[in-house]
């Protein structure tokens, strides 16, 4: 999503999905309803939020810092007029954090006003601005949704359509882009739909946007998704028209939408998040038994798997762990002490299910392993007799290129110590992890077909399912 590095938490030990789109056609209260939209797209973003609409004549934007309900309210929305409207809600980044890298970015372009929103990252981005750089392009932001702009201001073809195509031609990585014009609105994912995107309808509105739960909060109707590689274009007749630039490859959504990404009540792809993750954690059981008393999740990612294992090993599901919903974003905090009693201001044991019990603690994913070490220690410290540490997803081994903010490879806990060596680290009494092929089953497929991966998974794999030119280039990120 950025030419820079972006921000984590205090320890990196989560990953970040970094934005979230939304855009509606056709609504005379357009930007109103990408208000409450992204706010169900809050969860993939929360420091920054913009929207762009289109009233007839021009394009209007308010961008701010902060989560939706602080950057609009009502007298806000009432300055962004029109029947079309695009959001965006993103996390910020190193160095980038001002509002210059808000989106949605908009430009006055030879054939009109373009205004785009991006979730994904753009692979070979640096490589592409040096080169508009040295034909002339200024740009104004450190985000590589800002070379796609430049790809289409420069593009020699005759219609914004076919500029449009012209750029994502050259482009690569994942990414489902927003984009809207003085005719309309164009909804696009890439070729292999890494990123996701979807498509539903409110009254005769067509609404866009990066999950289903934004559409259940808004009140529309689900149409399908936005296959991967199209191109969606709907015009202020409500004609919608489909584009397929890419001939049809073999799609690699990201399978970490499942594990942790989505919202629990969203469906991906026909297949309920909730259930899914449920699944892994019936999965882990089947796996990974352990001798024990209570199956605690670490909320709240944690609890549908934790939810699935009980069900699958019989073991009783308890709130082991009680997570406090008001503490923000701890990178903020000065000073080390303050980030490290971070842990203990989100998460308090529950002593009265803790003590003198046998654990399994359920995560969804081990990064950095700061985090699950305070988890067992805060375990340990409430009287628990044994920690058995369950993640619902196999080792994150790799950096992803795609759009998720990922810690450089060296900084992995997964691609320096092997299982036994992680359960050492954390303090844990056994650790284990979902299999592939366990992940795989648990959103329907048999197995992971080795050949040609139903998913993108590059992050355990390291798979990458396109060319990664400015890692190549660089080496960054190793």
């Amino acid at each position: 999503m950025n030419l820079t590095h972006p921000f984590r938490d205090a320890d990196g030990d989560k990953l970040r999905e970094e934005c979230g789109v939304f855009g509606v056609i056709g609504a005379q209260d357009a930007a109103n309803i990408t208000a409450a939209g992204l706010h169900s797209l809050q969860h993939r973003g929360q420091e920054a939020v913009g929207i762009t609409c289109f009233s007839g004549s021009d394009f209007r934007s308010h961008r701010g810092l902060g989560h939706v309900a602080q950057v609009f309210d009502n007298d806000t929305l009432e300055t962004l007029p029109g029947a079309m409207a695009s959001g965006h809600v993103r996390y910020s980044t190193t160095g980038g954090s001002g509002l210059r890298n808000v989106q949605p970015l908009y430009a006055d372009l030879a054939a009109g006003g373009f205004s785009i929103a991006h979730n994904g990252n753009i692979s070979n981005a640096m490589t592409l601005k040096r080169d508009l750089v040295m034909k002339g392009s200024i740009f104004q932001s450190t985000s590589d949704t800002e070379v796609i702009i430049h790809l289409v201001a420069t593009s020699r073809y005759p219609t914004l359509l076919d500029k449009f195509i012209d750029a994502l031609r050259m482009v690569e990585g994942g990414y489902a882009l927003i984009c809207m014009t003085n005719e309309g609105m164009m909804a696009c994912r890439d070729p292999l739909g890494i990123r996701p995107l979807v498509m539903g309808r409110i009254g005769d509105a067509i609404v866009f946007a990066s999950e289903t739960v934004a559409f259940d909060v808004i009140g529309a109707e689900f149409i399908r998704a936005v296959e991967p590689g199209e191109l969606v274009q709907v015009d202020f007749k409500g004609t919608i028209s489909s584009h397929r630039p890419f001939g049809s490859p073999s799609p690699r959504p990201c399978i970490f939408e499942h594990v942790y990404f989505s919202r629990p009540d969203s469906v991906m792809d026909g297949i309920s998040v909730y259930q899914a993750r449920k699944q892994i954690g019936m999965e882990l059981a089947k796996e990974s038994p352990a001798n024990a008393d209570v199956v605690i999740p670490v909320p709240d990612s944690g609890v549908p798997a934790a939810i699935g294992y009980a069900q699958e090993s019989g073991i009783p599901f308890e709130l082991g762990i009680i997570r406090s919903h008001y503490v923000g974003r701890t990178f903020i905090q000065p000073g080390d002490a303050a980030r490290h009693s971070s842990v203990k201001r989100k998460h308090n044991a529950n002593r009265a299910i803790v003590e003198g019990k046998r654990i399994i603690l359920i995560d969804d994913s081990i990064v950095r392993g700061t985090t699950s070490m305070k988890i067992v220690e805060m375990m340990r410290d409430a009287g628990a007799a044994e920690v058995h540490m369950r993640i619902a997803s196999p080792p994150t081994q790799h950096s992803c290129f795609y759009g998720v903010d990922t810690p450089e490879r060296s900084k992995l806990l997964a691609a320096k110590m092997d299982t036994q060596a992680m359960a050492d680290f954390i303090k844990a009494d056994s650790l284990a992890f979902v299999t592939i092929d366990g992940l795989y089953r648990a959103v329907g497929e048999p197995k992971r077909a080795k050949k040609c991966p139903q998913f993108c998974d590059a992050c355990f794999t390291g798979d990458y399912p396109t060319r990664l030119t400015d890692f190549e280039t660089s080496g960054s990120r190793a």
